[in-house]
């Protein structure tokens, strides 16, 4: 059975270690290891995690599937939309439907928040998640570049789910 628990400030640990394991995997064929390991500790690290609870409105989700966590997304209230900041899955359980099954939670947390929008920003060069986001109604609206620090950048699509 799949569900969907909030992380606690308890569970923070876990998953800081669930995020380390998917990125390290998921982003080697986009990004070299450097810039995943200053990405990971300064983004999904336990301190960085806390730091987005405690300053930037942040929550996080596990994705929890027959009692393992396959997976997990995180979400931060911004004044205009619900910024949806990360939605990994387990290398194992990709293209079986639990990203869009996430995605249909992400947008009941966005009624129940009361938001119009959805927005995330996406590696230009990760298409196949690019293709999930369109099939999942979302829309390109802008792209940016972002310096994060210590030389690396972040080359990103801007997406758009209009809530209707």
């Amino acid at each position: 059975m799949l569900k969907f628990t909030e992380v606690t400030q308890e569970n923070i640990p876990m998953l800081a270690q669930l995020a380390h394991e998917i990125w390290f995997e998921y982003w080697q064929t986009l990004l070299s290891p450097e810039q995943i390991k200053y990405m990971v500790e300064k983004f999904q690290s336990e301190n960085a995690i806390r730091g987005q609870y405690n300053n930037e409105r942040y929550t996080y989700w596990f994705i929890d599937l027959n009692g393992e966590n396959i997976g997990y997304f995180g979400l931060s209230e911004r004044p205009e939309y619900l910024f949806l900041s990360k939605l990994y899955i387990k290398k194992g359980f990709r293209s079986q439907g639990f990203g869009r099954k996430a995605f249909e939670k992400i947008k009941k947390i966005a009624a129940e928040k009361h938001y119009n929008e959805i927005q995330l920003t996406v590696n230009k060069y990760n298409s196949n998640t690019i293709a999930a986001y369109k099939k999942w109604g979302l829309e390109i609206i802008d792209a940016v570049i972002t310096d994060i620090g210590s030389g690396f950048v972040m080359d990103d699509y801007i997406m758009s789910y209009k809530c209707v």
